[in-house]
């Protein structure tokens, strides 16, 4: 393991450090660990693992626990982002366990660093690996709290496909998992974001394209399988915070609407699969005017967001 930071790519105090896990399927694979460390005396730490076809760019995310006295880390998991080698296609994964390693080694370091107190935080399908993480570590205590936003619990997809379409695809992704599939989900979500077209967020479109490359048949054997779980009634033993948007957009052009709801996620699907998750401490809050990435939305709008987060982990974290 590489034990040496050095500065990131995002420069202003961010730090990276790679990584080295065990080979896999397509060979040398590694993990990114990003910080921007706090003050001397913090004894608290966010952990942040991003979603499907994204990376860490976020820096609105530090620059609020910074403030509120967390030292700040994030993942770029294996084939994604910072971590992307020549030998892999970006996002493959054959199963969501696969990025255990990666956010094992992290909360390790994390702690070695001095953080007592831990808050693993995942965006989108870095939700969906952190609830399943969550529930298949239960014996080990390297975190402290989940928080969720915009969780992929389940396909975007009508529900006649979700009972045929993706059932078949996932079969095939276990017999064949390299068959590439297209992707579908709106450009025009991309277009909110970045500073280029409409948005006012600027981050490297060759790791987070506008209309993301092709998916393994593996990838969505991989999803379906970790959707089955969260279906089938999982139990974590953190306290859970869910968060989403109070409505689903899907403009067939682009359209102001993409400002105002979640262009990515059936926000439905959401509320109805947190049901089944139980937790000793579990909440769930929607947002008026909340795009995908909640942070990501409108000031005013981030402003609640985060508001929420820091009211909800005031009641369970130590002050």
């Amino acid at each position: 393991m590489n034990m040496r930071y050095e500065e990131d790519v995002l420069k202003n105090g961010f730090e990276q450090m790679t990584i080295i896990q065990p080979n896999d399927f397509e060979g040398k694979v590694t993990t990114t660990l990003i910080r921007k460390r706090g003050s001397s005396k913090a004894t608290k730490a966010i952990l942040c693992i991003h979603g499907f076809n994204d990376y860490f760019f976020q820096d609105i995310i530090a620059e609020e626990f910074l403030k509120k006295g967390y030292h700040f880390y994030a993942l770029d998991l294996r084939k994604y982002g910072r971590s992307i080698l020549q030998n892999h296609r970006a996002n493959n994964v054959r199963n969501l366990s696969e990025y255990y390693e990666d956010i094992d080694s992290a909360l390790v370091i994390i702690r070695e660093e001095g953080s007592q107190e831990i808050v693993l935080y995942g965006h989108s399908t870095g939700g969906l690996i952190i609830t399943l993480y969550a529930s298949d570590r239960k014996e080990e205590a390297l975190f402290d709290v989940l928080v969720c936003n915009s969780p992929f619990y389940d396909f975007n997809v009508p529900w006649i496909q979700k009972k045929t379409v993706i059932p078949v695809l996932s079969f095939l992704g276990r017999l064949n998992p390299n068959i590439a599939l297209p992707i579908g989900f709106s450009k025009f979500y991309g277009k909110s974001l970045h500073k280029n077209d409409f948005g006012e967020w600027d981050y490297n479109l060759q790791w987070k394209p506008h209309v993301a490359p092709s998916i393994n048949a593996g990838w969505i054997n991989a999803i379906h399988d970790g959707h089955l779980k969260i279906a089938s009634g999982i139990s974590v033993h953190k306290p859970i915070l869910i968060l989403h948007s109070i409505k689903s957009v899907n403009p067939k052009h682009w359209d102001e609407e993409m400002f105002e709801g979640d262009a990515i996620l059936n926000v439905d699907d959401i509320t109805e699969k947190a049901k089944l998750i139980d937790s000793p401490h579990k909440e769930v809050i929607g947002f008026g005017g909340a795009i995908h990435d909640l942070v990501l939305s409108r000031k005013p709008v981030r402003n609640f967001v985060f508001e929420a987060i820091f009211d909800w982990l005031d009641k369970y974290l130590k002050k």
